[in-house]
């Protein structure tokens, strides 16, 4: 079993008002309250879960399975900070899961916002920040996302950092209790690189 204190590389990223990090074992309160607040607002966008997912012992579990991944390149699991009243106040969180190398090259990303964070920006950030990592780091080619039809808020995040739409998958993931469909957008390597070269960046 991984040890608390044995490396997990995940790096740390930065944007103009965001960082995201590895979770941490200190994180526990601050997530735990985050998700139990956002319940009502996160429970028709994500897999059925309820108050005993959120105990620490599970947490703690997840943690040390998200190290054990990012240590063999198939997944990274991100907490979103950004700074209130000069403390670092958790927002959200960002995960790239699935990673395929050899003739794939690509990882799927999901993410999730509290509630009471939403709207404001900070997620269109947060990915804009992860997609560098996925491509210049990474050394990827394709970013995959999916989203259910009806949530406009996800579609508005990825637009705004590049992403195509692709396609519709019926009963693609299982949300909520149900098998549901979902729309299909992708980045791929070669619009990431043609954005930045009319940018300037």
């Amino acid at each position: 079993m991984l040890g608390w204190f044995s490396r997990d590389d995940t790096p740390v990223l930065t944007g103009k008002t965001l960082t995201l990090r590895a979770p941490r074992r200190s994180d526990y309160p601050a997530w735990q309250e985050l998700r139990r607040s956002s319940r009502d607002f996160l429970k028709p966008y994500e897999p059925r879960w309820s108050e005993m997912d959120l105990n620490r012992r599970l947490y703690l579990s997840r943690i040390r399975r998200s190290a054990q991944e990012a240590r063999a390149g198939t997944d990274y699991s991100f907490f979103i900070f950004t700074t209130i009243d000069g403390r670092e106040q958790l927002v959200g969180g960002i995960t790239l899961s699935n990673l395929r190398r050899r003739a794939a090259q690509f990882v799927n990303l999901g993410y999730w916002m509290g509630e009471r964070f939403a709207g404001s920006g900070m997620m269109t950030e947060a990915v804009g920040v992860v997609v560098p990592f996925c491509f210049e780091s990474l050394g990827l080619n394709r970013i995959h996302a999916a989203f259910l039809p009806d949530n406009m808020a996800s579609r508005r995040v990825l637009e705004k950092n590049g992403f195509k739409e692709e396609g519709y998958a019926e009963r693609y993931l299982q949300i909520d209790g149900r098998w549901a469909d979902h729309v299909l957008f992708a980045l791929t390597r070669e619009r990431y690189d043609a954005s930045r070269r009319m940018t300037g960046h």
